[in-house]
Order: structure tokens, then sequence, then C-alpha cells
């Protein structure tokens, strides 16, 4: 089906830096979504940027841990990490791989580093399932970085994780909950990238290497590494890459309008859910 998009092009709204914070055993990151300074952008709960050299800021990974009521999303850079669940799921995520976790009901899993040395750095995000999915059995969409498509722009590379490109070429990730959009673009010095998105859709780019700019409400706005752009309405986003080119995610999906109820790793639509969360895991039903 061929979606209708607005020719108009999006503006900055708000530009926040990541908050240093850490997770799991302990492993350092910057929070970029779900922080003090930036609330969760419908549908999207958290996201999280890992990249450190020193084993010490990463090597605790991520232990047994329940999940309930959301997908995560993790995407490496570089490093490898080894993922496991109860339910008989296990793997290895490389460099350039990605793994969509769909929790649904409820799993236990963990994610551990492959390595005790050099470069791990990658992201890790959270975006909300709607009510009627939340119960549903947990599944997983894995893909190696050779079976995701790359488009070669005029001044720029992009990654099509999710979402269709500017050549019709589809991303491998299926995300029909939210209609979710995953792109990594690589930009050089002075170029553009230009992306149509769904007019209705929450849209942010997550700037993560150099310097860019993009539209803002009275003209163009600078950003830095680990810093976000929250996008306003319309159908296109932009960004043109600084002196030093630059690296961004563009992400974007549609939101649920849904109360939440969230607490720790489980997030529902109402308190009573929230409980009941809690109680089977106390009862070893995940």
């Amino acid at each position: 089906m061929t979606v209708a998009h607005d020719t108009t092009t999006r503006k900055i709204i708000a530009v926040t830096r990541g908050e240093a914070t850490s997770d799991g055993a302990g492993v350092k990151m910057t929070r970029l979504i779900g922080s003090r300074a930036q609330d969760p952008i419908d549908p999207f709960l958290m996201l999280d940027y890992f990249g450190s050299e020193r084993a010490g800021d990463y090597i605790g990974g991520f232990p047994d841990h329940p999940h309930r009521g959301f997908e995560t999303v993790t995407y490496m850079l570089a490093g490898r990490m080894r993922h496991w669940d109860n339910h008989g799921h296990s793997g290895v995520i490389e460099p350039g791989d990605v793994q969509w976790m769909k929790a649904g009901r409820g799993l236990i899993h963990s994610e551990m580093p492959e390595q005790d040395e050099g470069l791990m750095r990658g992201f890790q995000l959270w975006i909300n399932l709607p009510a009627a999915e939340k119960m549903a059995p947990p599944a997983y969409q894995e893909f190696k970085a050779a079976e995701i498509p790359v488009e070669q722009r005029d001044g720029a590379r992009v990654k099509i994780v999710a979402g269709t490109g500017a050549t019709g070429v589809e991303g491998p990730v299926r995300a029909p909950h939210v209609d979710a959009r995953y792109f990594d673009v690589e930009l050089a010095p002075g170029g553009e990238f230009r992306q149509p998105l769904p007019e209705g859709h929450a849209a942010f780019f997550a700037l993560y290497e150099g310097s860019a700019s993009a539209p803002g409400q009275s003209g163009a706005l600078t950003l830095d590494a680990l810093s976000l752009a929250a996008l306003g309405g319309g159908g296109e986003a932009a960004l043109t890459g600084g002196p030093q080119g630059a690296r961004a995610l563009l992400l974007a999906a549609r939101p649920l309008r849904e109360p939440i109820a969230w607490g720790g790793p489980f997030v529902m639509n109402t308190r009573a859910e929230l409980l009941q969360a809690y109680e089977d895991y106390r009862q070893g039903k995940f």
C-alpha cells in the first residue's frame, strides 16, 4: 500500500543532551530518551547509547532480568553481545546486526559481552506495545549486517533497518504495531539527507557522531554528538552534515496514545496489570 506523505519539512521542536547513567550490572551508557531531560516520545519509551573501549564500562553486561509489555531493539555498532532467554532462544549480536525482540506476555533474558577488551558500541531502544499485543507470545526478528540494505545517496549513506528508503528499498524488520521506521544515517561534510515520513508519526534524530544541522522553528539549529532532536509534524525529515560529517539515527513511529503503567522491566496500561506482572514473575510464570 502506498502511503501519502506531506511534503512539508519537519521542524525541530526540542533539543536535549543525553544523560550519563548505568544499567544492568553497572554498564555505563548515555540515556537519550527516558531521562530527566527527555520524556518518552510515544511510542518510544527509552533510548540508550553505549560506547566505550574500557572493559570496565561494559563487562558486567545485563544479567538475567524479565520484560513484559513492550519491544526491545538492540543495534550493534561495534563489539559482540550474547543474548539468551528462558524460552530457548540464544545467539550473538555482532557489529551492524539488529535484534528486535517482542517481550509480549513475558520472558527472562540476558545480554552479556562476548569480549573482555576492545570497543563495545551500540543502541538499545524500548518501544511500547499496544494493549492488544502486551500479552502476546514473545517473538524475535534478528538480522545480520549483510541482510540490512544500504542506500548510497548524494552525500549520505543510509542503512535501512525498518521502513522504506528513497529508492523504495525496504528494511528487513516489520513493526506493524506502530509502523516503525529505523534509519542509520552517515553524512559527508555538507551532505544532505531527506526522508519522507507519514505525517502523523512521532519522529526524532539521535546524533551520535560529528555535528549536523536541521530546520528549527526560526532557522537552522546545530546538533552535536549525543544529542536528541525531537521533530514536529510534517512529511519529511531533513539533516545536513557539519564540517566533519555526522552519524545519526532517524526513528519514527505511530503514537499509541494509550495509558502507561510502567514499573522497572514491565510496561502495561493499568496499575492492576502492572501488579499482576510482578506477581506472575514471582510465581515463575514467565
